[in-house]
């Protein structure tokens, strides 16, 4: 099995609801993400895909939460914008286009991370 992996990030603000310290008021994050892609497969090249695509799905989605408050994005206006849910949700927003995702990690700070995949 192969994989590649990018990483990509994003600039955006967000509230913890119901969370019982510093994290329940508004404040921000330069959050890093990273994407892996796996086959077992190579293309007539050697690449599981090229990077530049995989960069350019990615992007996309980043691109929409980028400089952003995400509990306003619908998505989060129930569901509390946790690194686990943004990890869930990037995944859900890249799965269609990336059918060999295995998974999609979200850095809130240098040491803290999570990681969902299916």
């Amino acid at each position: 099995m192969f994989s590649i992996k990018v990483e990509a990030g994003f600039s955006a603000a967000h509230n913890l609801r119901g969370y019982k310290g510093k994290c329940e008021e508004l404040h921000g994050h330069n959050w890093k993400v990273e994407v892996v892609v796996v086959s077992p497969f190579l293309d007539k090249i050697g690449m599981v895909m090229d990077f530049k695509e995989l960069k350019s799905k990615v992007y996309a989605v980043l691109e929409k939460l980028d400089h952003t408050y995400l509990n306003k994005i619908p998505y989060f206006k129930k569901i509390n914008p946790t690194s686990e849910h943004m990890a869930k949700y990037i995944f859900t927003s890249l799965k269609s286009k990336l059918p060999d995702l295995k998974s999609v990690t979200v850095w809130e700070s240098e040491n803290s991370a999570a990681t969902y995949y299916e």
